[in-house]
């Protein structure tokens, strides 16, 4: 147990060049950035400086997938295969995934017997007993106050220090004198650990949720449940455990220590800390992808393969896969930009009559977002949080001014769509919802002529800097053909969606929407640490 584009003829000359240089990946990623940029549409080019348009250049290259698909196999038929380049590719029947769509279903899945009674009972058991249970905070969040995760944790890792390890990841960028500095309220936006993932033998739950009260009553969030997935467990119990790795070891008598070997992430040096915590990591996502690449070599393409019938006599009948997951992790602190990498591509191959719905509780986009947003071709309905059902609406201090900070933002990226005439293209949405907060973030494809999605992310990512620069984050790309899994995810995005209000310049007119001029003065100064 572990808890923790352009206009339609230019692309297609520039893939068709791309396909020439097979040998060349930076000559191709950097012809590919060129093609995306020439794209943009003539107004944005006439109202913007030459020297922002060049800016995006000059930025790490998406890499551009130059092989084919594989026709040979299943995975083939889909066009996002190029993201195992990246990661594992684990193929499933979409018959164990459940999309989740409240809290209380949240709640009712996450309802386990008792932790604590249940290694009561394995250190009865006549045999030994391999439960281990093993988990992930952030430092910084798990230790603020006097009652905290870690004087909650502590009993149960006293009684029980064998089978329970409870590790709490320190951003490297908070250390020396800014850590003395920094009260414990506002430490946590240099950077911490914002992974949600919940597994329970052979089951995950991805989510961006975490396990306080709200999440289980009146936060709404998005959770997908994969039952019975036992490669894509393994994949997030290894990655809990390098994270783990690299954390801050918690201890019986609340002190904490660093395992044997490793850097001591504020203490030592910093390079060296996240050098080796970028092998540790990527060693687990590498391997895994090796793993499954092997796999899927041996099901495909080897031919000593029994056939479908005799591996079914074989006891093995499980179908055959029809939705593949994608695991996708974000660690720039270690030079680790996977969820970066896929989430641009996806919104630069997004093409004409292509639909993205997407979702997030604290709007505010990168600029490398917002561009390809204003730039690309693809029809955007963007869901925000309104101001009253924001996490920090009501809050005492400065913290109680972030939900204004928000909004200008909102006002800010809502300006510049009208001023390029996309307001058609790009519409937001405010979700509103008496009594309730907002948490949900990811984005759903519709591919043009599509009812139906195809592709969501789903996970802890916001798509703002701090998900980008600072946080440790991770969520899964779901690519499905089933019709009844895509259905499961038109009705969770149409249910969030229902509980919203088109956006319009009349929204900031109204009083709720008045931001003080202080705000707007500090808001560009402290928009990355939020």
């Amino acid at each position: 147990m572990a808890v923790a584009a352009a206009g339609a003829a230019g692309p297609v000359f520039w893939r068709r060049l791309l396909g020439l240089l097979p040998g060349r990946p930076g000559l191709a990623a950097l012809l590919g950035r060129l093609s995306d940029r020439l794209g943009r549409n003539r107004d944005r080019r006439r109202r913007r400086s030459p020297w922002l348009l060049l800016a995006p250049l000059l930025s790490p290259a998406v890499p551009q997938v130059t092989s084919p698909p594989c026709c040979l196999c299943p995975e083939g038929v889909h066009r996002f295969q190029w993201i195992r380049n990246l990661v594992p590719e684990f193929g499933v029947s979409s018959s164990h995934v459940r999309v989740l769509s409240s809290p209380a279903e949240f709640f009712e899945l996450m309802k386990v017997d008792c932790l604590e009674s249940t290694l009561e009972k394995s250190l009865q058991a006549k045999f030994p007993s391999d439960l281990k249970v093993s988990i992930l905070l952030d430092f910084t969040r798990g230790s603020r106050g006097r009652k905290n995760s870690r004087t909650m944790l502590l009993p149960l890792l006293q009684r029980f220090p064998e089978q329970v390890r409870v590790s709490l990841f320190h951003t490297p960028h908070l250390r020396g004198l800014l850590r003395l500095l920094i009260p414990e309220r506002f430490n946590e936006t240099i950077g911490l650990q914002h992974i949600k993932v919940y597994l329970f033998d052979n089951s995950v739950i991805l989510s961006g949720a975490n396990l306080s009260d709200s999440y289980f009553t009146n936060r709404q969030d998005r959770y997908v449940f994969l039952q019975d997935c036992a490669e894509i467990a393994d994949f997030f119990t290894e990655l809990v455990d390098a994270v783990g790795d690299v954390s801050l070891q918690l201890q019986g008598d609340d002190t904490v220590q660093v395992l044997d070997g490793m850097v001591h992430p504020y203490k030592g040096d910093r390079a060296e800390y996240c050098k080796a915590a970028n092998k540790r990591v990527m060693d687990v996502i590498n391997s895994a992808r090796t793993r499954q690449q092997m796999l899927h070599a041996q099901t495909f393409h080897s031919n000593s393969l029994l056939t479908q019938e005799d591996a079914a006599a074989a006891g093995d009948r499980r179908p055959a896969p029809d939705t593949w997951i994608y695991p996708l992790i974000q660690m720039k602190p270690f030079e680790i930009q996977i969820d970066e990498i896929v989430t641009e591509t996806l919104l630069t191959e997004a093409e004409c009559g292509a639909k993205v719905y997407l979702t997030t509780g604290y709007f505010n986009l990168t600029q490398a977002y917002m561009d390809l947003v204003l730039g690309t071709r693809a029809e955007y309905q963007i869901l925000l949080a309104s101001p009253e059902v924001n996490g920090f609406f009501g809050a005492k201090g400065v913290a109680g001014a972030i939900p204004a900070a928000y909004v200008h933002i909102e006002r800010q990226f809502y300006s510049e769509v009208c001023s390029l005439g996309q307001q058609e293209r790009v519409q937001l949405q405010e979700y509103w919802r008496r009594g309730w907060t907002f948490h949900a973030k990811g984005l759903w494809l519709y591919l043009a002529g599509s009812s139906l999605p195809c592709l969501t992310l789903i996970g802890s990512p916001n798509f703002g800097y701090r998900s980008v620069h600072r946080d440790l984050e991770a969520q899964i790309a779901i690519v499905t053909e089933n019709q009844a899994l895509q259905q499961q995810l038109h009705q969770e995005q149409e249910q969030l969606y229902l509980r919203s209000g088109a956006v319009s310049s009349a929204t900031f007119e109204q009083p709720s929407r008045q931001v003080k001029l202080w705000v707007k003065m500090v808001t560009p100064l402290i928009k990355n640490f939020f």
